[in-house]
């Protein structure tokens, strides 16, 4: 039998982390929000991870609230992920590894400011190397982890005027395969998720830089600029990408490692 798990049957189970420990990044908002809440759902006790203390309380009342009585623990951990032995040490001891957190600044490369490319590419892709570290050798003395980093269709495919974001999110898939050649003996997985554009603040964030950047308006910023590329027309939802993430922990997954699962409503089909 591999020691990533058994083959599930027809009638695969749901998704149980009963008795594991997962974290989350960027866990105070969005996607993260999402996936904290629904690894909770699962059993997990889950590291909320964010700078964003007040977000993080409003995470732990939400899963507090849940109906399910049997659903895990969300615990918060105010941590700035520049701070990148303080995320190493929060890493360590975890199960499942949610690499989510995100920034983005939109400009052309020549007006990009060299220390923000440098704070994108530290967040967004040398913290997720120091969590890694951190949680592999829980994960190889056990036999078994799951390692999802929340790419981007930017993971892919270029856009202008996103230069740190495209390079933070190419070296993660980059990242994320070496660990699934490296984990594969040990029963580690690592994968990534590559949504297109999800309704985030991130987003709407990116909906008024796309503005200025375009000299358009902002409601002209999503169907022309945003969803020009997709052939379903309309934002991904954090609820979908979280339940993506669900699946590449789950026995029904253990065979898959070292690719991407893209939610991009069909803009990489061109």
């Amino acid at each position: 039998m591999s020691s990533l798990g058994a083959v599930p049957g027809p009638h695969a189970p749901a998704l149980d982390l009963q008795g594991r420990t997962a974290l989350v990044t960027g866990a105070a908002g969005g996607i993260g929000r999402a996936c904290a809440l629904r690894l909770a759902a699962a059993g997990a006790r889950v590291r909320a991870v964010d700078r964003d203390a007040a977000g993080l309380a409003e995470l732990v009342e939400q899963a507090r609230r849940a109906p399910d009585p049997a659903g895990g623990a969300v615990e918060p951990y105010v941590v700035d992920l520049t701070d990148l032995d303080a995320a190493e040490h929060a890493a360590a001891g975890t199960d499942v590894l949610v690499n989510n957190a995100g920034i983005q600044l939109v400009r052309p490369i020549e007006d990009f400011p060299p220390d923000v490319f440098h704070t994108v590419l530290t967040v967004m892709l040398e913290a997720p190397f120091r969590l890694i570290r951190g949680a592999l050798p829980h994960m190889y003395e056990q036999g078994w982890g799951r390692i999802v980093n929340v790419s981007s269709v930017h993971g892919l495919r270029a856009s202008v005027y996103k230069s740190a974001y495209v390079a933070a999110k190419h070296g993660l898939e980059g990242l994320s395969k070496t660990a699934a050649l490296e984990g594969a003996p040990h029963g580690v997985t690592s994968n990534c998720v590559n949504p297109g554009y999800v309704r985030t603040p991130l987003v709407e964030k990116q909906l008024a830089d796309q503005a200025r950047a375009h000299g358009i308006p902002e409601e002209r910023v999503l169907s022309e600029v945003l969803l020009t590329d997709s052939a379903v027309k309309r934002l991904v939802e954090p609820a979908e990408v979280a339940e993506a993430v669900a699946y590449l922990c789950g026995p029904q997954a253990s065979f898959v490692t070292g690719t991407s699962l893209v939610l991009d409503g069909g803009w990489t089909a061109h």
